[in-house]
């Protein structure tokens, strides 16, 4: 019998419509467009405004999406996996809220948090429930509010982040298509340099906190940047040598968008050139989860069936990966 790998056979996004530009947030901090330009590669970013709405609510139209374009029936899913660091609540899950959203009435779904490289375990973890053989239909979701969480008064932190987030379909395959290899990374050490103070089990909500604003992210953005380029450029040149890949053999590098002269390091390392490198930073900043799968369905119309693609993050935690897919079909 012919190995099952778990293969990509659908992707879709979604994005808010309210924008969020450099020039808007100039007149909520003391910033400018160049200087946010010159060290993030930021222009604008999407922010989802209403009453009453969460990350579920960018999941579902990104994962409605998805189901029309790979034709599966809301009740075929049998699992869905939700990557996000800021659930619409602590409990239920978002993957549940998701799937009740949806009709999803046969599946089962957790919710999985590993910060900007959540999308990355998500899919991993995914892909092992494909291997096993026990389900042929898997959705991975990679989505956040990150304008919950972000103070609007700290010109360090509002400037990075938006909202938005994607869908992928994994089923199985046999003709070596798919997810090849994995090397997901975590150093709890690294939460002191971006963590959110209060909220958890640790620190609950307080008058104080909420006086403090501790609810916000908290990051340390050197120290982070120095872990972020090393660790981002290290998993992803170790993928490549562990499967005699080449940088010539490397159809695209699918980064995490956080900041662009980490995307700039990762791609230098793997020996990459920019025209090979997976881009939307400039006009959603970063969306954490929901980096990655956006970025493939942008570029989903330029992806060709056996391409070598290598997926890189680097998220709070710390946490850190890099995963090799062989893309499974050509543009429809």
């Amino acid at each position: 019998m012919s190995k099952i790998t778990a293969a990509i056979t659908g992707v879709a996004g979604y994005v808010p419509d309210y924008v969020l530009t450099n020039k808007e947030l100039e007149t909520m901090v003391d910033t400018n467009d160049e200087w946010i330009l010159s060290r993030t590669g930021i222009k604008e970013r999407r922010i989802l405004k209403g009453e009453g709405k969460g990350t579920s609510h960018i999941a579902v139209p990104a994962v409605l999406d998805l189901l029309k374009k790979t034709n599966t029936k809301p009740e075929e899913v049998e699992l869905l996996i939700c990557a996000t660091t800021t659930p619409d609540m602590v409990f239920p899950a978002t993957a549940n809220l998701i799937t009740a959203e949806i009709g999803a009435v046969n599946a089962f779904g957790y919710d999985l948090q590993a910060a900007c490289s959540g999308f990355l375990f998500a899919l991993a973890t995914a892909s092992k429930f494909i291997e096993s053989g026990q389900y042929k239909k898997v959705v991975v979701v990679g989505a956040d509010k990150m304008s919950s969480i972000i103070d609007y008064t700290d010109r360090t932190t509002c400037i990075i982040f938006g909202d938005g987030g994607g869908a992928v379909m994994l089923e199985p395959n046999t003709d070596g298509y798919g997810i090849q290899d994995a090397v997901l990374k975590s150093d709890g050490s690294g939460a002191q340099y971006l963590h959110m103070k209060a909220g958890g089990s640790r620190k609950p909500a307080t008058m104080d906190t909420i006086l403090a604003r501790e609810h916000y992210a908290y990051q340390e953005g050197q120290q982070v940047f120095k872990f972020a380029v090393r660790g981002m450029a290290d998993v992803s040149a170790e993928v490549m040598e562990r499967n005699n890949l080449k940088s010539e053999d490397i159809a695209w590098l699918v980064p995490h968008q956080a900041n662009k002269r980490i995307i700039d390091a990762t791609a230098n390392r793997m020996g990459v050139g920019s025209e090979k490198v997976m881009l939307n930073i400039e006009r959603y900043g970063n969306t954490t989860s929901g980096t990655i799968p956006l970025c493939l369905w942008e570029y989903e119309n330029q992806l060709k069936k056996g391409d070598n693609i290598i997926l890189a993050a680097f998220g709070g935690g710390f946490t850190w990966g890099a995963i090799y897919v062989k893309w499974a079909y050509d543009p429809k």
